[in-house]
């Protein structure tokens, strides 16, 4: 028995030291320090990690730039819009500058004609009273106040009518003119060459360079 006993107890410390021998090499494995070789199928993920924020930032920034570009553009867009609105309001207003300047022109003339016309109308109407008042001074009348009354009155509507920018036509001893005299007819005058007026049987008159009434005039042959 104690024979057995003592195989039993060194088949024991066998077993023991065997299972001792096995689990010190796995220890050791366990307790073994991390070498660079055994390290180095990490740097890869470690080197992706690294860069990883490195390509976030640039592609932040390119994207940055991109809108800073679109915004760019999209002001220069807006600004040509403006500038050719702007463009087009300027011609506008320069056309309708000319219209109205051009009315204007339009209507002053018109306005100067229409006054001439009505001018013109009034003062024919006023030289048959005057043709009136000179036929009455050539006649014979034995009251001398009366004729000098008359003479003055003529003068002073002849003084009104050269305010108003109206003059006598000059007939007597000129010229034919067709332009401001109406021949009646011909006369063998010695005293005047031909073609000349040698008779005025109703004066003419002008307003500026505009004939209101021309001269009834006899012409020398």
């Amino acid at each position: 028995c104690k024979e057995r006993m003592r195989q039993m107890e060194n088949e024991k410390k066998r077993t023991f030291y065997n299972q001792d021998e096995t689990e010190q090499p796995q220890k050791q494995t366990d307790d073994q320090p991390v070498t660079d070789s055994d390290s180095k199928p990490e740097q890869p993920e470690a080197a992706a990690q690294t860069d990883a924020p490195d390509e976030t930032k640039a592609a932040a920034k390119e994207e940055k730039e991109k809108d800073k570009k679109k915004k760019k553009k999209d002001c220069k867009a807006q600004l040509e819009e403006k500038e050719q609105e702007l463009a087009d309001q300027k011609d506008q207003y320069l056309r309708l500058m000319a219209e109205y300047q051009n009315y204007r022109n339009r209507t002053t003339e018109e306005k100067k004609k229409i006054y001439g016309d009505a001018k013109v109308d009034c003062v024919k109407e006023i030289l048959v009273v005057l043709d009136s008042f000179e036929r009455a001074m050539e006649a014979a009348c034995a009251d001398e106040t009366y004729k000098k009354g008359i003479e003055m009155t003529f003068g002073q509507m002849t003084k009104a009518l050269e305010k108003m920018g109206i003059t006598e036509v000059p007939a007597l001893g000129t010229a034919f003119d067709p332009n401001v005299h109406n021949a009646i007819k011909q006369v063998d005058d010695s005293e005047y060459e031909s073609d000349v007026v040698c008779q005025v049987f109703q004066k003419g008159y002008v307003l500026g360079d505009r004939l209101i009434r021309p001269a009834m005039v006899a012409v020398a042959v």
